[in-house]
């Protein structure tokens, strides 16, 4: 497997990580821990040294999942997790990023994670209520006490990105970004490329529609978020369908799965971009990993970005009021 860098204080990580959360949360009932511990443990096997976790996906149980099977790899694997929301009566109840809550997430979070130190502590969603310098001072502190390593945050703006960063050198960005989701590339990804910052481009397969294995009458399991978003309504699947051909075109000139070639097209964006596509499926795994074998030319990628831009994706990618609290 791969290896690129994250930030300036030399974070090395796999090319491709692995989000956790769907193994618990978020699309439809849990799935079997055993099972879930035995796929974690195969992609350390793949070459995976990155696992992404948040104390929300359950709540609780994700980091205890990733915490259980990731216990025999301590020091060979760097584990993300993020802090930022109330839990009440085991769902989130509103984002909380004080100081006082910050420094009780990071003690519960390395209890569940059986860790001494987190590697990457992000913070979740930015909480207007708290200023970000506050919040960056915060996991400063902690980075001098020995009890984070690295400094991250996830969909904040460009303004608030260099503020914190200001205060605490910020190592990642976790931002959704994909073949179909892509308005970060305005004003947010020349910022971190400014500043040093690396990007981890979470749900790089549109939470999975870009692996062409979802169609206009795939269902959904109770519980599962894409029940909700208005990307997946039946019609915009139908519509989106046009992305998905185009997709399809380069999986066949590359031998390869529409999967791989949305994560290549993430991976050939920058060097300091790593996706973590999430899966609870074995095959699926191995599938996402092959991507980094794959190069897409730069007339391949040119080729892309100039059919994609003919292309108007339908449907926002959350509800607005998903956009303003999610954990997703």
């Amino acid at each position: 497997m791969q290896k690129r860098t994250l930030g300036k204080g030399g974070l090395e990580v796999s090319a491709i990580g692995l989000g956790c959360m769907g193994m618990s949360f978020g699309y439809g009932p849990a799935k079997d821990t055993k099972e879930m511990i035995s796929l974690i443990h195969a992609a350390v096997e793949q070459g995976v040294t990155f696992f992404d976790t948040a104390e929300v996906y359950g709540p609780f149980t994700n980091e205890e999942l990733v915490g259980e099977a990731l216990e025999p790899f301590k020091g060979q694997v760097v584990i993300a997790t993020k802090f930022g929301f109330n839990i009440q009566d085991g769902k989130m109840a509103g984002l909380n990023s004080r100081p006082e809550n910050i420094r009780k997430v990071a003690e519960a979070s390395m209890k569940r994670l059986r860790v001494d130190v987190i590697d990457l502590f992000y913070q979740h969603r930015v909480d207007p209520n708290v200023p970000i310098e506050d919040v960056a001072g915060t996991v400063k502190d902690m980075i001098q006490e020995g009890k984070v390593k690295h400094f991250g945050l996830s969909e904040a703006g460009a303004q608030t990105i260099r503020r914190a960063h200001a205060i605490q050198p910020v190592t990642a960005l976790q931002s959704e970004y994909s073949l179909w989701t892509r308005q970060h590339e305005a004003e947010i990804i020349p910022t971190i490329e400014e500043l040093g910052i690396g990007l981890v481009a979470y749900s790089p397969l549109g939470k999975g529609f870009l692996s062409g294995k979802i169609d206009e009458t795939t269902k959904f399991a109770e519980g599962d978020i894409r029940n909700t978003l208005p990307r997946y309504t039946e019609e915009a699947r139908i519509a989106n369908k046009a992305l998905l051909d185009l997709i399809n075109q380069f999986a066949e000139q590359k031998n390869a799965s529409p999967a791989q070639i949305a994560l290549a097209w993430v991976l050939a964006q920058k060097p300091w971009i790593v996706p973590i596509p999430g899966t609870t499926k074995l095959h699926r795994l191995t599938e996402n990993m092959g991507a980094v074998a794959i190069q897409l030319t730069a007339d391949e990628l040119r080729e892309i970005e100039n059919a994609s831009a003919q292309i108007d994706v339908v449907g926002t990618r959350y509800t607005e009021q998903m956009e303003k609290s999610t954990g997703l």
